[in-house]
Formats: C-alpha cells, structure tokens, sequence
C-alpha cells in the first residue's frame, strides 16, 4: 500500500496529516509512505527528518500517482489526486455539510473518501477522533490568546505595593475544548466558572475545580444528543440561560465559548446586549467563530472591540499549535489504519460500525447516511 500526503492548501493551514514518528509506523506496517516536499515545514517538521524516518520526498504529483491511500487534514480538492489509484482511501475531515460539492466530486471519481470529523464517540475510537484531540488543544489555546489579549494578571498576586484580584474566567460549553479550557484558566490562578447544556457535566466542572452554573428548575431540558453530542436548546432552555449567563457574565473578565453542533450554525450564547454588561478591558473567545460563532459581532481571526469589550475568535485554533495538533492529528490517523490493518491483505479492511460512520464516498456513490438526500 502506498501512503500519500499533501501539503496542505488551505489558507492559513499549518498542520500536516504525517509526522516523522508516525511514517516510521506506517513504514512498519508494511506500506510505503511519500510525502510532498516542505509538506511539514509549518509545522516544524523539514523534510531531512521524514527521510530519516524512511518516506519518499517529492513533488505533488510524483507522491500521488499509484496511491492507495492519501491522507489529509482539510481536504484537498479532486483535481490534486489525479494519478491515484481507483478507488483509493482519502483520509481528512471533509466538512461534507458545508461543501457537499467536494464530496460529489469525490464520488464522481471513484474515490473512498473517509471524513474523519465523522468518527463516532464511542471507546474503542477515542484514539481516533481528530475532533478530540484538536479540541483539547483549541481550548488550550483558547485561554492563552484571551490571557494576551486581556490587560491585567489572572493570578491573584499579594505584593508590597498592593494585591491584584485573580481574574474571573467563564466557560460555556464543557465538551472537550471547555474542559482543557477551564483546567488552563485554573493552572494561570484564575477564579473559573462553567455551564453547558448538559446536566451531566456538572461533575467534570466541579472536579476541575470550577463552579458550575447551571440552569434550574426547567424540568425536563436536557441537551445530551447521540454520541455524547449536544444538541439544540429548546426554546424555554434557551430562554432561562439568557437570564443566567446575562447576570453572571456581567461579573466576569473572561469568557470562552465553546458550543458547536455538528452539521449547523453556532448557537448564539452571547447577545450584544450582554457585551454591553461587561466591565471594559474583558475579553471574549470564541471557539465557534467560524461556524457563525456564539458571540454576536465575532469575526473570525479579528479582534473586535465592543462596549470596551474584546471579541476574539480564529478560523482555526489548532493550527496555532501547529506542531502538536499534527503530532495528535497524525496518531489519530495512524491508529484508525491500524486498528483495521489486516496483515495478509496488506491494507486495512473495516467493519461497518466505524467504517460506514466515517465513509462518505464509494463505487462512485455518497454512501453516508448523515448526507442522505
């Protein structure tokens, strides 16, 4: 079998789907391994290391031609894998919602392609799922650029001239990017705070420390979907955490935001209303600027000021920690193959549970049933 990877094209993009570490257990495997000259460089990784690991180095086009496998992190467009083999497997998240035409084109040329974004939440796949591991470092990432942007100390800090109030840290949404988020705020000595929509999170909340605030006396609100997913508030949830978070959040200097649904628009958390509430010099990130973000008047990769409050958000976190996020990404990629790996075939051959979760394209045909119709 042999293993393609590109350089990724994606505007702003610096990961890169193979590390040097994880060519060398592909090569073990059995397959051969190419990848495209500089394709790591952004992140770090040059070119003289996956040759030591044993990969081949060369252009675009001598990497695809005969692949069976071609591996990603965003999706290259059809037109780059012309000289792949029939058939081939395309690994990378797909975003098949937003470009559906991706995914048709992919059909039309026969490819296998496989949205990594699309791995269920289930054990036996934690070590798979890039939405996981580029989460924990988004969140990670989150505080950090918020702690930057923001004017004073997080640590409460007793010194001979006076004491500096430790900062008062929100977190909305607890999956795993609100998780590292509220454990990063704790580590810089901040006052955290956390809500969701779930109400099984409030334990993880107060195990890291944080104060959880949660909505009560709505009964029958709970907004834990398939695959530990949340899902849409109702309109009468939605109703009684405006009026929770519009008097808690006025009190705080940091907020993250972190809700995401797969396959929708954000859902609007912060209301411009609610920015006018905080004290100036707060920050706000929002993880979710991308997807139409939870804060009203986020753009993405700018730093807006409203009502003396900063609004920050990127396109794309992980790619700020470009480095790790490809180490993690990579591993997500090589223990996916891996798990399926069958010797005496020498390819991996997948059963239908996770399989036919991830596979949007084969024989020619979108096969997922999230895309049907």
């Amino acid at each position: 079998m042999r293993i393609a990877v590109l350089k990724e094209r994606a505007d702003g993009e610096t990961r890169v789907a193979l590390t040097p570490e994880t060519a060398r257990k592909f090569l073990a495997l059995g397959a051969t391994v190419a990848i495209e000259t500089e394709a790591g460089r952004a992140a770090s990784y040059a070119d003289e290391a996956y040759r030591e690991a044993g990969a081949e180095i060369a252009s675009a086009t001598e990497v695809v031609k005969n692949a069976d496998i071609v591996m990603g992190v965003q999706a290259p467009e059809a037109d780059l894998l012309e000289g792949a083999r029939q058939g081939a497997l395309v690994l990378a998240i797909f975003d098949p919602f937003s470009r559906r035409d991706r995914v048709e084109q992919f059909a039309a040329r026969g490819f296998e392609a496989m949205a990594m974004e699309f791995m269920p939440r289930i054990t036996r796949a934690q070590s798979m799922d890039v939405l996981s591991s580029q989460s924990n470092l988004a969140g990670y990432k989150a505080v950090l650029s918020a702690a930057n942007e923001y004017g004073r100390a997080f640590p409460m800090m007793m010194t001979a001239a006076g004491t500096v109030q430790a900062a008062k840290v929100f977190v909305m949404g607890v999956g795993v990017a609100g998780l590292q988020a509220i454990a990063t705020a704790k580590r810089l000595g901040a006052q955290v705070s956390a809500t969701d929509v779930r109400s099984a999170t409030r334990e993880q909340i107060q195990s890291l420390g944080a104060k959880p605030i949660f909505v009560e006396n709505v009964a029958g609100i709970e907004g834990e979907g398939s695959g530990g997913y949340a899902t849409e508030m109702s309109e009468e949830y939605r109703k009684a955490q405006a009026e929770l978070v519009s008097s808690h959040i006025a009190k705080q200097d940091i907020v993250i935001t972190t809700a995401l649904i797969p396959g929708k628009p954000a859902p609007r958390l912060i209301s411009d209303a609610q920015i006018a509430t905080m004290k100036p010099g707060s920050v706000i990130f929002d993880l979710a600027v991308v997807q139409g973000g939870n804060v009203e008047g986020s753009v993405p990769d700018q730093t807006v000021t409203k009502h003396g409050v900063k609004l920050v958000g990127y396109a794309n976190t992980a790619t700020h920690l470009a480095a790790d996020a490809s180490a993690l990404y990579s591993r997500n990629l090589y223990n996916f193959l891996s798990a399926f790996w069958d010797k005496d075939a020498g390819k991996p051959v997948f059963d239908e549970e996770i399989g036919n979760a991830v596979r949007l394209t084969q024989g020619g045909k979108v096969v997922n049933e999230r895309l049907a119709g």
